[in-house]
């Protein structure tokens, strides 16, 4: 299916489909009524006016209410999905805007599939003794104490009474771990527009190449779609760990050539609202982004213990091949290679303002965790803490390796 659609995207004929609301903008009377990116299917599912459409890459403008956007969120796990939409401004009649991102979206994926469908690609690493060396440092009992702390948090939802309790906590602990190391870095917190929650960036600038910026990411806040507690200890208190523990380590090796970013994401849960702002301020300012890993679940081995999954669509082909190069030389775990849909984490974000992306999963989209989004994500006995630290190492590994080797980039 996949196969089919991209082919047809290359002959570039798609037709661009606003339908006779198109003339409309998002109703007024209510804040929380938004403008979104998101599947098709879905969006017709609930109901959502289809403002603008792209039935060959299954993309739509339209706008959420709060109620929809809690039908969308639960048919989209119901499917195996997670996410689905990502928040976007609002165009009203000008149509042009969406018409130019879907259009860019297209010709990428179109790329992506050409590189990936090569029978031969240029990208081949050799094993390097001193990332083995590396991985041997990231310890599972740590990722235990980050995921208890985080998860021990009521709720990390953007929309709570106060959504930075647990931002300026981990902020404080990072500024700790910064100085202890005796590595020059910096810990800031990034204020957004569409929502009161911040994001949390640590930045180490590489020695040669400080203007090329690796970025490591995941979201730190968590939701309850039926109200009450939302403890996220999978959804993403587990990425957001792995991403802790992988500083970590990275601060007691030698600076990388390029510098290297660690963000943790506000309001994915609510429309990938603090990496939207993120990549779109990114791009605006030109930054030379190589390559941008997503962290967003990864304790629940649902396809099986050592199975990862790697969402195909809206990330980056290149960006894939290197996932494969450093599980055949330091991992040795199963790839199975899925789709999840537009916006099912921040990686998406990212992707649309033309960056490369990488998003390693816990398991396939249908064998994904089912109690996220509910007072029942906690840690449990189905939870794997060895299978969850292959993602710490995969960020580890991903640091060292396009962080030191400045030859490597996308290549298309």
């Amino acid at each position: 299916m996949f196969k089919s659609v991209l082919l047809s995207l290359m002959t570039m004929s798609a037709v661009f489909v606003a339908t006779s609301q198109a003339h409309g903008h998002i109703p007024t009377g209510s804040t929380e009524t938004i403008p979104v990116l998101a599947d098709l299917n879905l969006l017709q599912k609930v109901g959502a006016p289809i403002l603008f459409k792209d039935q060959q890459i299954n993309l739509a403008y339209s706008y959420l209410t709060p109620q929809a956007q809690a039908q969308f969120s639960q048919l989209a796990h119901q499917a195996g999905k997670c996410g689905g939409f990502e928040m976007v401004p609002d165009v009203g009649s000008n149509m042009k805007n969406v018409q130019f991102v879907m259009q860019n979206l297209k010709q990428r994926l179109a790329r992506d599939y050409n590189y990936a469908k090569m029978p031969f690609r240029a990208l081949a690493l050799p094993q390097r003794p001193e990332i083995v060396e590396a991985l041997k440092m990231p310890k599972e009992e740590n990722l235990q104490q980050w995921v208890g702390w985080l998860s021990s948090f009521p709720s990390r939802y953007n929309k709570a009474t106060d959504p930075n309790v647990h931002v300026l906590q981990l902020k404080q602990k990072l500024e700790q771990v910064l100085a202890s190391s005796g590595r020059a870095g910096s810990v800031d917190l990034v204020d957004h527009q569409s929502t009161r929650q911040k994001s949390i960036r640590l930045r180490l600038v590489g020695a040669t190449h400080p203007e090329e910026i690796i970025v490591m990411g995941g979201h730190l806040d968590s939701i309850n779609m039926s109200g009450g507690n939302a403890p996220g200890a999978d959804d993403n208190a587990s990425g957001s760990a792995n991403l802790l523990e992988a500083l970590r380590v990275i601060l007691t090796l030698p600076k990388t050539a390029r510098t290297l970013e660690f963000m943790w994401y506000a309001g994915e849960e609510s429309g990938l609202l603090g990496s939207a702002e993120i990549a779109k301020a990114y791009k605006a300012q030109k930054a030379n982004v190589i390559g941008v890993l997503q962290l967003d679940m990864t304790l629940f081995p649902g396809a099986g213990e050592m199975v990862l999954g790697s969402m195909t669509d809206f990330t980056s082909a290149w960006m894939r091949d290197l996932l494969v190069q450093i599980n055949q030389n330091y991992l040795g775990v199963k790839i199975a290679e899925d789709r999840c849909g537009y916006g099912c984490s921040d990686h998406a974000s990212w992707y649309r303002q033309g960056y490369p992306t990488l998003m390693p999963f816990e398991a396939t989209m249908r064998t994904m965790n089912p109690n996220i989004h509910s007072t029942r994500d906690t840690v449990t006995p189905k939870m794997s803490w060895s299978h969850s630290i292959v993602y710490t190492k995969i960020a580890i590994a991903l640091a060292m390796e396009l962080g030191n080797n400045t030859t490597l980039q996308q290549p298309y």
